[in-house]
């Protein structure tokens, strides 16, 4: 089982630093979710993340980063880009950008494609990766296509014995990845939903931000692949009735026929807060998949601000199993 330590304790990222640098995976906490997170730069390490995760590796990895200025020296920011990562950096927002011709992220962790996802995340792991002075390679930190971990004991859970280190910041805030946009000089491609509403990041960049119809080929970021996120049981989405032996996910303070023979009910929001929905889906949806016996209905939830992203894990992880 993977050592865990807390945050707090002053000695935690001199540990986690040194860890870093001898090329082992570290699962450090977010504002989203948990990342298990190594030397962006050192494909050995990026190999140790696919390993542990058992991650394809033609599904990119984000390149985290502590600030705009270790970002450019990576990549290429067109204006369009610099206005979204002041706007919501450090923050839950990750830009897919062109690679510039000397940088040193390693092509493991791009996938070998001629882009790469950034991200400036807040809190402890912004403070890890400027004390380790390179970017971190850093997906969710648990089994690929599984439940995402929004606390410490997720990952340990999880992973097991397959990392050594966990750094326990307590549960992630916003509860759900970041929003990915790609830059194509002044064009902007919603790659997926998340911890950044596109409206919001629309109205920061003044540019209306397409949708991705399905005309790239290839996944091109994480979180495109159509199964992901996934419980062992399988989900009802939209649902209005609960069917015996059914784990429930309320949303709001509306009664659901049939509630009372739920095997387990958990409201992700009795008073329809989407952020309060959104902190708990991932922790919601573990302790629904223990508890269920018949499946997991799920009530409908609304696809205004960040309910776009909750409901792209949902209906991901209702997918048929890839």
């Amino acid at each position: 089982m993977a050592r865990i330590l807390q945050v707090r304790d002053p000695e935690t990222i001199r540990i986690a630093v040194e860890a870093l640098r001898r090329g082992a995976p570290v699962a450090m906490p977010t504002e989203t979710v948990y990342g298990l997170a190594a030397d962006a730069t050192n494909p050995a390490a990026i190999t140790a993340i696919y390993e542990a995760k058992g991650r394809p590796r033609f599904n990119p990895l984000i390149a985290h980063v502590c600030d705009i200025e270790m970002a450019k020296a990576h990549a290429e920011f067109s204006p369009i880009a610099e206005r979204l990562a002041e706007a919501f950096w450090p923050g839950p927002l990750t830009l897919v950008l062109p690679l510039k011709a000397d940088a040193g992220i390693h092509e493991l962790a791009t996938a070998g494609l001629a882009t790469v996802g950034l991200r400036a995340p807040q809190g402890v792991a912004r403070t890890l990766i400027g004390a380790f002075g390179r970017p971190l390679a850093a997906p969710s930190a648990n089994r690929s296509g599984r439940i995402s971990p929004t606390t410490a004991g997720h990952v340990a859970e999880d992973l097991e014995d397959r990392i050594d280190l966990v750094l326990d910041g307590g549960p992630c805030a916003v509860g759900v990845e970041s929003t990915i946009i790609a830059v194509d000089g002044e064009s902007l491609t919603l790659l997926r939903p998340g911890g950044v509403p596109v409206k919001t990041a629309e109205e920061a960049a003044d540019v209306k931000i397409r949708r991705n119809d399905g005309g790239a080929t290839g996944i091109i970021a994480p979180g495109m692949m159509r199964s992901h996120y996934a419980p062992e049981a399988k989900l009802r989405l939209d649902a209005v009735d609960v069917r015996p032996g059914e784990a429930l996910l309320k949303f709001g303070a509306k009664a659901i026929a049939g509630e009372g023979q739920a095997s387990w009910t958990g409201n992700l929001s009795a008073s329809g807060d989407l952020r309060e929905a959104a902190s708990n889906l991932f922790s919601f949806l573990k302790q629904a998949d223990c508890n269920a016996k018949a499946g997991i209905a799920v009530a409908p939830i609304p696809m205004e601000g960040i309910g776009e992203a909750i409901n792209d894990r949902l209906n991901r992880a209702a997918a048929p199993r890839d």
